[in-house]
């Protein structure tokens, strides 16, 4: 007689461009389906998606909001009776905590994207007072929360008094088919690059305070828009490189950028689990990083796929042993994450979690 299937939905609210969307499917697309049966509940609109789900059992509710689609939710749920709700993204997650008391025998799990508390201090939308409470308490309410790197359940244990055995760390794998890049040497000028949304807490300020210092030429591309983009290079311009730097908006080769360029350079003060930075490692292209919360010591290895910068001065100087002393072997950066990331390795701990709850 065959085994009965685990059900879970996995909800989101919409498939735009975004790290917890393109992880998420590429879970429920990679699962053993001969052991779970999973589908994509998205509470926006089909119109929007960003990424392939032809071969993923997938529901749009085609809402404007999360707001909007409470109530098919529910709905939903009571109809179908999964063995596992799991659920992503901040505002999502509170609705599916609470909602969770009305369906006692379905497990509710949530993924969390972020360092929440150090999140905060960089938030320009702050919540009113009985949002924020709301918000804060939501996480007892899952019987499981994914983190996506040991400083992320730290924060979650220490600061929102998380119970450790609600906790998991499962980092995001490496979702895509990389390429590792040919050339071994470094290009003259060393190119630089970033791919980041132009907000504050990603930090591009430092690095361009770094990038003003340095006594080498060089070519820097930003991959990414947002609303840092002005104050950022009017301090570029001032600080003498314009001309130096490349900006790309937004760009579906983000992998032949990388392999084009010879050191990846992160600024972020707060991270969730840098994708980027994996990304890079991936076709072989070094990092140099400002240290930070959110995974970057689990991913760097001095030395081999990168360094670790506590200060401007760590900064540059690491940027001016890339110049003059060359890059390492592609193969040896991308085979450092790939040790730790590949596809079944992270796949294999979402099945365990979904196989010890049920």
């Amino acid at each position: 007689m065959s085994q009965k299937k685990i059900n879970i939905i996995i909800v989101l609210p919409t498939l735009l461009p975004g790290g917890a969307e393109r992880v998420l499917t590429f879970v429920a697309d990679n699962i053993d389906k001969q052991k779970f049966h999973t589908t994509l509940v998205i509470i926006g609109k089909q119109e929007q998606a960003a990424y392939q789900v032809d071969t993923i059992e997938t529901i749009f509710f085609e809402k404007p909001r999360v707001l909007s689609g409470v109530t098919t939710l529910y709905k939903y749920i009571k109809k179908h009776r999964p063995d596992i709700v799991l659920s992503a993204v901040g505002h999502l997650n509170i609705i599916t905590a609470y909602m969770s008391f009305l369906f006692p025998k379905i497990k509710f799990v949530a993924r969390e994207v972020n360092v929440l508390s150090v999140l905060r201090q960089y938030n320009t939308h702050k919540s009113s007072g009985i949002m924020s409470y709301i918000g804060k308490r939501r996480f007892n309410k899952f019987d499981k929360i994914i983190c996506q790197s040991k400083d992320m359940l730290n924060d979650l244990n220490s600061n929102y008094k998380i119970k450790q055995d609600k906790l998991v760390v499962i980092n995001n794998p490496i979702t895509d088919g990389f390429k590792l890049k040919e050339s071994t040497e470094k290009s003259d000028p060393i190119r630089f690059i970033t791919v980041a949304r132009l907000v504050k807490q990603k930090g591009h300020i430092r690095i361009v305070e770094a990038l003003g210092k340095l006594s080498f030429p060089f070519h820097y591309t930003i991959i990414g828009d947002g609303p840092e983009k002005e104050m950022l290079f009017n301090r570029i311009e001032a600080l003498g490189y314009k001309d130096q730097v490349s900006n790309i908006p937004f760009t579906k080769e983000v992998n032949k950028y990388l392999s084009e360029s010879d050191v990846y350079l992160q600024g972020s003060f707060v991270e969730g689990f840098p994708n980027a930075i994996i990304e890079s490692c991936m076709v072989g292209t070094p990092v140099v990083a400002f240290n930070a919360p959110g995974g970057i010591n689990e991913i760097i290895e001095k030395g081999i796929n990168g360094f670790i910068a506590e200060s401007e001065e760590d900064y540059i100087e690491y940027l001016n042993i890339y110049n003059n002393n060359g890059i390492p072997a592609p193969k040896t950066v991308s085979d450092s994450v790939n040790k730790k990331y590949h596809r079944d390795i992270i796949i294999n701990k979402y099945e365990e979690l979904f196989t010890q709850l049920v």
